[in-house]
């Protein structure tokens, strides 16, 4: 694969072939939280010599079926793809954008058509009107061109250094006033008759512009990484999957997304447990019955025999902190537990801020997960008296009132990033309440550079009690598969 030229003196030097590209690629993946094995290396390059290099979206198509495992990490694969083998170079030829099916991966230099840049109130005009008709059309070709124009009309903004340039997907689409689009749109959608209603109409163009932002955003990302190397962008400008991505810094759509997550990580998780509970369920040998099958065939023990192993399953007590950026964590936590109950002989949830309520009601067998994250929502303010994080406070409480949940059969999770506003731990409520349960356990959202720092009283609680890093679903998934075994 051909490379162009730099745009700038400035720009790191490019790798200088496919192989490279490939491998560089791959890392990627890997550092994103894709688990790419040699075998499925050497698959994708199998596949890519079976098939036309002259279609790049095939060539995304056999990367995807040979290295994508599941379909949430599809997003931060199609991402890394684009960084690493885009569809076009610069503005293109002539600032129209290639055809995403068309030979782009020996994209050359930018051509020497490459139009005037105009920033002004006629060229605004007349990129809102093509805008417009291609978002009623919904053209979704004619929007990647216009994407692409977008950003280097309107996009550029003083580098860093001398000959350099850097791009910002913000002020392109702040350049085009997105609401007035919106109107526009809403507008025509209705007069064409495409929308039962003024409410469909807006729902409709609110996802037709979250798509255009989200090519305009793919674009800039792309010039970005044509200065300083898809290697940085992938770095420091791509999200994480929804897998790895932190609770407490999920955005609205993420948490939707972690939401959809939940359920099938818990039926995976399910699945490993039932397979080695059943690989775990033969007892100790029974050396009697052994010798004794033994006789019939000379004394020697062809066939043994075991004892049957008796089941155990644990009883869980939940404990979590349901304030601020916590509460996203501590509900997703939740769900996930209720979801695997069938694991656990019995489950009880509290969630407090700085009194003890009892939520395990909510997770009533056949509820719906939207309304289940609703009434968690409202029994948040049960949960809080005087409206500050007080985990001293909470421990006593609950001690006082739900002392009879832990038991010698019994497992106790606290969940929550131990920020208690300086005020009394309770440490030796905690200590009590540990040693009465059979395991103790607390997951903590937080990354654990921040634990002990301001008023975390991590260190002091992770003394009494086991404390683990939480924060992402894979992290969950992980912990709450040991907490089932």
């Amino acid at each position: 694969m051909s490379q162009s030229s730099s745009r700038s003196s400035g720009q790191p030097a490019r790798e200088s072939g496919l192989l490279d590209r490939h491998l560089s690629f791959l890392k990627a993946l890997r550092s994103a939280g894709l688990a790419v094995s040699l075998a499925e290396d050497l698959d994708a390059v199998q596949a890519l010599t079976a098939l036309p290099w002259g279609h790049r979206a095939t060539v995304r198509e056999a990367y995807a079926a040979t290295l994508v495992k599941r379909q949430v990490q599809r997003p931060i694969f199609d991402a890394l793809f684009d960084l690493y083998f885009p569809r076009m170079v610069g503005a293109g030829t002539g600032g129209a954008v290639a055809d995403d099916d068309a030979a782009t991966l020996d994209a050359g230099s930018e051509g020497e058509s490459r139009p005037e840049v105009r920033d002004n109130a006629e060229a605004l005009q007349a990129m809102r009107d093509r805008l417009s008709e291609a978002l009623a059309r919904d053209d979704v070709e004619q929007l990647a061109r216009l994407a692409a124009e977008m950003v280097d009309r309107f996009g550029a903004m003083p580098g860093r250094g001398p000959g350099l340039s850097s791009w910002s997907a913000y002020t392109a689409l702040q350049r085009v006033a997105p609401q007035e689009l919106t109107d526009r749109l809403v507008a025509a959608l209705v007069a064409q008759g495409d929308a039962r209603d003024e409410e469909a109409a807006e729902r409709t163009a609110g996802r037709r512009i979250e798509a255009l932002t989200q090519q305009v955003q793919d674009d800039a990302r792309r010039r970005i990484a044509e200065e300083k190397g898809p290697d940085h962008v992938a770095d420091v400008a791509l999200r994480p999957s929804i897998d790895r991505l932190d609770f407490t810094s999920a955005r609205r759509a993420d948490l939707e997304q972690m939401r959809r997550e939940i359920y099938p990580l818990a039926r995976r998780l399910a699945t490993r447990l039932t397979k080695e509970q059943h690989a775990r369920g033969r007892g100790p040998l029974d050396f009697r019955r052994t010798v004794r099958a033994s006789m019939s065939t000379g004394g020697v023990p062809l066939t043994t025999h075991h004892r049957p192993k008796r089941p155990h399953r644990t009883e869980l007590v939940v404990l979590c902190d349901v304030s601020g950026s916590v509460a996203s964590f501590a509900q997703f936590t939740l769900l996930l537990v209720f979801a695997l109950r069938e694991q656990f002989q019995k489950v009880r949830a509290f969630t407090f801020i700085d009194h003890v309520h009892e939520v395990s009601h909510h997770f009533r067998p056949g509820a719906d997960v939207v309304d289940v994250m609703a009434d968690l929502a409202a029994s948040t303010a049960q949960a809080a008296l005087w409206g500050r994080t007080n985990y001293g406070r909470a421990f006593a409480k609950f001690a006082e009132e739900h002392a009879d949940a832990l038991g010698p059969k019994s497992s106790l999770l606290v969940l929550g990033d131990a920020r208690s506003n300086y005020s009394d731990l309770h440490e030796g409520v905690l200590r009590d309440l540990a040693s009465s349960a059979r395991h103790a356990w607390w997951l903590n959202p937080e990354h654990r550079r921040h634990w002990g720092t301001g008023d975390s009283a991590a260190p002091a609680y992770g003394a009494i009690v086991p404390m683990v890093e939480c924060r992402n679903l894979t992290q969950l998934g992980e912990f709450v598969h040991e907490l089932a075994r």
